[in-house]
């Protein structure tokens, strides 16, 4: 599975995971998505599932600040728009928190929900941080895997006692 970005260069370089990823060869920055993506979008209204591997090639990640995101995302992009299930934060801005996702932990999760583990903790292992994403999300992730509805997410969700 390919892994690609589109870059807006909003937050600080340093921090930027998507940027380390590019770095490290583990991910390709490109200017326009393609059709055969699951393109990662927060404010999406289908949800990521296992079932869908088969619909791509690659999986985009749109790297931009949390505080422009809702900006961004109304930009027209191309591919197939997937949210991802609620994952919580593993990385020390942000930790504990769901969905506030760093770009590397959003396209890992994707990566582990579409069966592909080994490439998920391939890009994590860049980070400190990395394996506390998965730790903190295991049993979800493995989960996430298995569904195949909206209802079954909110089922997920409920058992785990989170407010979404």
């Amino acid at each position: 599975m390919k892994i690609n970005l589109l870059m807006f260069y909003q937050d600080d370089p340093k921090k930027c995971t998507a940027a380390k990823l590019i770095k490290f060869g583990l991910a390709k920055k490109i200017t326009k998505s393609q059709s055969k993506t699951a393109l990662l979008h927060p404010f999406a209204q289908k949800t990521l599932f296992n079932h869908e591997k088969s619909s791509f090639n690659s999986i985009t990640g749109i790297d931009c600040s949390w505080a422009l995101a809702e900006d961004v995302f109304q930009k027209n992009f191309v591919g197939a728009a997937r949210k991802l299930p609620p994952l919580l934060a593993g990385n020390p801005v942000n930790y504990s928190k769901i969905n506030k996702l760093t770009t590397v932990e959003a396209i890992a999760g994707a990566a582990f929900i579409l069966g592909e583990e080994e490439l998920s903790q391939k890009l994590l292992e860049k980070f400190n941080w990395g394996h506390t994403f998965l730790e903190l999300n295991e049993n979800l992730l493995h989960d996430y895997q298995k569904v195949k509805s909206e209802d079954q997410v909110n089922e997920i969700i409920r058992e785990y006692g989170y407010a979404i």
